[in-house]
């Protein structure tokens, strides 16, 4: 039996066999160095969600996954939120939510232009160009389905907030897809690529490109919701207060005095001073932190809430009126009551018990509350 990579872990609650199981697995797999599993983790394919790893050499495109880049976008504006307390205001926002930033690119009404950075030759072959041209230039400016939202808040000084959650779309899984299947070293149930060879620096371009689209596509969105939330509410977005991160990437950093590829699957930088954004599940209080930079989390941190029921054994327990109850009074759409249930609020973990276990990991800098909520549903 090969030897285990060193494992530190920051836990709100006992780890399930089986997220223990994939952990164990991933420190088999070869060239892991390190890894550090932060406390929303929980079980998904090949690699948990919330798990950070290190090699020296190989690149894991699953220890990424599919959605290269999902991060978030946030930014304050110059006003409160008392203006969302009117449940005229509130429907006219969720109405046009839907319209300006669609959660399929068939909703759409316009198209955000590719930025330059984007532009369609800048991918490593063909096939995935033919998939931008196809797809990934119709979803630029969309949302998705499962947890990605956007949310307006209020802090403790009740100052109005956006916040956005999405990611690389159809582009991160195509990248993924492409790069798994031509990948030749086979480690622990897991496949990776030699980033010595073309092939692993072409894996490392493509989702550096897929993050980039990720950023662009969160921002496009974040224009239109600011144009839409001045026009209607008469406010101004204060630049100052913006914040960016994803969480799902792999980056070359150094550690421990090494250069290491650093995987991030569900969990974000966390430099000293660095900003990021823990989001909570939806109908709970979020969080804007820094990093304390602790080397042995790989200077990481937790991307959100984590799951702590599966979609299917969530919509098994909880029906409409289980979300509308959780829901409490922050605003969305109740049509869509039946198709969130399994994003329900009590599918996730504690998002404060989070925030404790990895006191160590960052600083809360900032609390919001949840007022309205536009989440895709499929």
């Amino acid at each position: 039996m090969s030897e285990l990579a060193p494992l530190h872990t920051w836990l709100a609650m006992p780890m399930e066999p089986a997220a223990r199981a994939i952990i164990d697995r991933v420190r088999r797999a070869e060239d892991v160095v390190h890894v550090a599993v932060m406390p929303d983790a929980h079980p998904a394919n090949d690699v948990c969600v919330g798990t950070v790893m290190a090699t020296r050499r190989l690149v894991y495109p699953s220890a990424v996954g599919g959605d290269i880049g999902c991060g978030m976008f946030a930014i304050g504006f110059d006003a409160d939120a008392k203006s969302l307390r009117d449940p005229r205001i509130a429907g006219v926002l969720l109405r046009q939510l839907g319209e300006a930033a669609p959660i399929h690119r068939r909703h759409r009404t316009r198209l955000v232009p590719l930025p330059d950075a984007l532009r369609t030759d800048s991918l490593s072959h063909p096939a995935l160009t033919g998939v931008l041209k196809d797809v990934g230039i119709l979803q630029l400016g969309t949302l998705g389905g499962g947890n990605h939202f956007i949310e307006l808040q209020a802090d403790a000084d009740d100052r109005l907030w956006l916040m956005i959650h999405s990611g690389s779309r159809a582009m991160g899984q195509a990248i993924k897809a492409r790069h798994l299947a031509h990948a030749t070293i086979r480690s622990a149930s897991m496949m990776a690529i030699d980033t010595d060879t073309s092939a692993g620096q072409a894996y490392l371009h493509d989702q550096h490109w897929a993050r980039e689209y990720a950023r662009e596509n969160r921002e496009a969105m974040g224009q239109v919701v600011i144009e839409m939330v001045r026009e209607l509410l008469r406010v101004e977005p204060v630049e100052s207060l913006m914040i960016g991160c994803d969480h799902n990437h792999v980056r070359i950093e150094n550690h421990f005095g090494q250069t290491m590829l650093v995987h991030r699957k569900g969990a974000m930088p966390a430099d000293a001073g660095q900003a990021g954004i823990v989001p909570g599940s939806m109908g709970t209080r979020s969080y804007h932190i820094t990093g304390r930079g602790c080397e042995l989390a790989l200077r990481s941190s937790a991307h959100g809430a984590g799951r702590i029921l599966s979609r299917q054994a969530a919509r098994a327990r909880f029906d409409r009126r289980d979300l509308k109850r959780q829901m409490g009074d922050v605003w969305f759409d109740p049509r869509l009551a039946d198709s969130l249930r399994d994003e329900s609020p009590k599918s996730y973990k504690d998002v404060r018990a989070v925030l404790r276990a990895q006191e160590e990991l960052v600083r809360i800098e900032r609390t919001l509350r949840p007022v309205l909520v536009y989440k895709g549903s499929g």
